[in-house]
């Protein structure tokens, strides 16, 4: 399997922000298949769920894919996957999220966003990490730029490396606009690639970026 997986050093991070942006530039270049197995917080309409960020990455990739197939498993609680298949009363297993993500990829580039942060459960007794495992892909780690950010990112970059997982690079994501040198202080402790994203000047991220994924 040919791809990345984002995952965050934490909730709320951004994930599905950078993840977009990242698919909507790759799917210019080649075909590009977004894959996000399982989310919650899904709000029902027209009888169906409609996961925000699922259909988020489905807009991003040029090839029109069926939202069951972007992401199979649905849930409205907000919960994390493990907590809100219980309430829906399905037992949502390893085996199911990875053959999901490889549903119908073949030889494209899939770009496969997890639940929650590196160490979140997203299955019954599975962590976003075993997934991450399973899948084999190279990590892109999406951390908040914010106060101890540093601490997250080497947190999870140390998390990574003990699964025994490559991380292509941290994105340092400034959702609120700061005076914060993160990016700086940061590759004093590591070797891996720090790049640093903002809404605000996209095409920089994506030069940065690019040789990367």
């Amino acid at each position: 399997m040919n791809g990345i997986f984002i995952t965050g050093s934490n909730t709320e991070v951004g994930k599905t922000t950078v993840a977009v942006e990242i698919a909507r530039r790759l799917s210019k270049e080649r075909k590009v298949r977004a894959r996000k197995p399982v989310e919650t917080d899904c709000p029902v309409v027209g009888g169906e769920y409609a996961p925000k960020d699922a259909l988020a990455l489905s807009e991003a990739c040029d090839n029109i894919e069926p939202i069951a197939t972007i992401c199979p498993y649905c849930f409205e609680l907000e919960a994390s996957p493990e907590k809100a298949s219980h309430e829906a009363g399905k037992n949502l297993d390893l085996e199911q999220l990875v053959v999901a993500c490889r549903q119908d990829v073949g030889d494209d580039f899939a770009v496969v966003e997890g639940a929650g942060g590196f160490y979140s459960p997203i299955a019954d007794k599975v962590l976003n990490a075993d997934l991450a495992r399973s899948l084999k892909l190279p990590l892109v780690i999406v951390v908040r730029d914010e106060l101890g950010a540093i601490s997250q990112a080497l947190l999870t970059i140390e998390a990574a490396q003990k699964n025994k997982l490559s991380v292509a690079c941290v994105v340092l994501n400034q959702i609120e606009i700061n005076t914060l040198s993160n990016a700086n202080a940061l590759e004093a402790y590591t070797k891996i690639p720090v790049v640093c994203f903002s809404l605000t000047n996209l095409e920089q991220f994506w030069v940065d970026i690019e040789g990367l994924v």
